[in-house]
């Protein structure tokens, strides 16, 4: 069946803007691996859009053929329609509309590492942590502040399909560190230098790390309302590092030790 011009209309809407995304509380993945990923995790598809030029493509023939035998409408799109609306540099065959996957903060496992981000900008640092997240096992991430959309197509495409797989909740910074404070989880708060060193804390008791933004980190008040500051102590010249990376650090440390325990 092919598609009307108002169909492609809103997934342009979607792609383009955050409150197009979350007032219809629909996002687009662009590409045949974030389709798939959603897919193998039983997302809420609103349809999906092929490329006609890809119809005998094998990998989009093959999520054609398992999203049709669960009811989700395909549609083919004439040929470049999708290059002209999505955000990637490279030419996509397929794309898919779902519905968001937001997750309560409160139903995140306090047994395992959760992050909060606060004002974390970068959708590629986002899309790392939560890559890096599910690699490693944590129970979630959550933003807080003026954060990035997880859900626009940059933070879709770095977190390649975790983003399924890891709870992701959007929430007060106060009113998510006194849930946890009163649930007796540790809270750490990440900073350059003058914390405690991150590979003595122990990991293997319910942790949550926060993690400020690339230009300013975390403000005083913020830090303040942890229990602790940790610091990864640094050999180099370099006077941080990327959010991205040191969650990613903080992540397996955490992993290993409960591997250990």
């Amino acid at each position: 069946m092919g598609p009307t011009n108002q169909r492609v209309r809103r997934l342009q809407r979607l792609i383009q803007k955050r409150s197009e995304r979350w007032g219809e509380g629909c996002c687009v993945l662009e590409g045949p691996d974030l389709v798939r990923s959603a897919l193998d995790s039983d997302q809420n598809f609103e349809g999906i859009y092929v490329d006609n030029s890809f119809v005998n493509d094998e990998e989009c023939r093959h999520i054609v053929v398992d999203a049709t035998a669960r009811g989700i409408e395909v549609f083919s799109l004439a040929s470049g329609v999708i290059n002209k609306i999505t955000d990637a540099t490279t030419p996509q065959p397929i794309v898919g509309e779902v519905r968001l996957p937001i997750r309560s903060y409160q139903e995140m496992d306090v047994a395992g590492l959760i992050f909060v981000l606060h004002d974390l900008r970068d959708p590629g640092n986002l899309g790392t942590i939560i890559r890096s997240s599910d690699a490693a096992g944590c129970s979630g991430v959550i933003l807080t502040g003026n954060s990035v959309d997880p859900f626009n197509p940059k933070s879709l495409r770095a977190s390649a399909g975790s983003i399924f797989n890891v709870p992701v909740a959007l929430v007060d910074y106060d009113e998510v560190l006194s849930y946890f404070s009163t649930r007796n989880v540790q809270t750490l708060a990440t900073v350059v230098r003058g914390g405690e060193e991150f590979h003595d804390v122990d990991f293997t008791a319910p942790s949550v790390v926060v993690i400020g933004s690339e230009a300013h980190g975390l403000g005083e008040e913020q830090v303040r309302q942890c229990d602790r500051a940790i610091t990864i102590a640094m050999a180099g010249a370099s006077e941080s590092l990327n959010a991205g990376v040191a969650a990613s650090v903080i992540a397996f440390e955490a992993l290993h030790q409960r591997q250990r325990h």
